[in-house]
């Protein structure tokens, strides 16, 4: 990787690169569960342009161009809902998810706004379970989703509790 990744907060002008982005990146979740109806797959650019008024929406770029990207939300018990974390599928295995949820939790702990994060995975996506976890997020509940096929797993982590990280 000749280019730095730089990450950085989102912009309306960001919206439709991230829901490109969002659709490439969902498309392999939604062959694991056989379900194209899934919520980053139906998403619109409107409900996107929403999320980046009312949340925080971070991206990672390569140059011009929006190669990673998460957000969060926090719900009125200071929780922080950490979602949609996705990299381009040919810039995976670099550990830029890592550095976007790190940061992602970073901006929430300077900004105080939340005591605790947590995120949902299907119970089959191995590579993002190994991640959260890898980055000190416990299981706490699983769930069936509306259409029954996907078991969702709820993951959290206290606010400002580190990792347990083995390399740098």
């Amino acid at each position: 990787m000749g280019m730095s990744v730089t990450i950085s907060t989102a912009t309306e002008d960001d919206a439709e690169q991230i829901l490109k982005l969002q659709y490439l990146c969902y498309q392999s979740e939604a062959e694991l569960y056989g379900d194209y109806r899934i919520e980053p797959l139906t998403q619109t650019l409107d409900q996107l342009r929403a999320e980046l008024a009312s949340g925080y929406v971070l991206v990672a770029r390569l140059g011009e161009e929006v190669i990673g990207s998460v957000r969060a939300s926090v719900d009125a018990d200071s929780t922080a809902r950490i979602s949609k974390l996705c990299v381009h599928p040919r810039m995976r295995r670099h550990g830029l998810g890592g550095r976007l949820l790190a940061r992602i939790e970073e901006h929430l702990l300077a900004e105080r706004a939340a005591t605790r994060y947590r995120l949902f995975t299907g119970h089959r996506s191995e590579v993002s379970l190994r991640l959260y976890r890898k980055n000190g997020y416990a299981p706490v509940g699983t769930a069936l989703d509306a259409g029954d096929r996907i078991t969702v797993v709820t993951m959290e982590k206290e606010a400002g509790a580190q990792a347990f990280t083995t390399s740098a």
